[in-house]
């Protein structure tokens, strides 16, 4: 059931300088499905009563797949202004009138953010009757010396 009071913004604009790539970033694919992919599955799960896709960078190309993939998304244009807070202003523009519900905003190259994360930051954010919800992690990964002989442990927070 779709729940009326809550949005998708998701980031699909970026160039994605640092992948070294031609392909817009969030058409690289992972396990045969576009990064992008993923994220859609994911909001789709999340039942919003709205998606809206930003896009930019390889614009027809993104727009193509956002198509094919969920055809019911609406794809807004992030004009020459840039920045992540930009596109989400432009998200948000394209809301439809008196919309006053949640707005969750994701990247569109961040495939591993599921569903049971994002429907219980929303629950989360609702309870707390929250102005702002900021989802943040934090994950531990391992290093091998070059001689493989002892492991490291490395924490990154985000």
């Amino acid at each position: 059931m779709t729940d009326p009071r809550l949005a998708v913004i998701v980031l699909a604009a970026g160039q994605g300088t640092r992948m070294k790539s031609s392909r817009a970033k969030v058409l690289h694919p992972l396990a045969g499905v576009p990064l992008i992919g993923h994220v859609l599955a994911t909001a789709r799960e999340l039942a919003a009563a709205h998606v809206i896709v930003v896009v930019r960078h390889e614009r027809d190309a993104v727009s193509a797949a956002v198509v094919d993939l969920m055809p019911e998304a609406a794809i807004v244009d992030q004009d020459e202004v840039p920045g992540t807070g930009r596109a989400v202003e432009l998200g948000l523009g394209a809301l439809p009138g008196g919309f006053d519900g949640e707005v969750v905003v994701v990247s569109g190259d961040v495939p591993l953010l599921d569903v049971d994360t994002l429907a219980s930051l929303v629950d989360a954010h609702r309870r707390a009757s929250a102005s702002a919800t900021v989802l943040s992690a934090m994950a531990w990964l391992w290093l091998l010396t070059p001689n493989f002989s002892v492991l490291n442990w490395i924490c990154l927070e985000a």
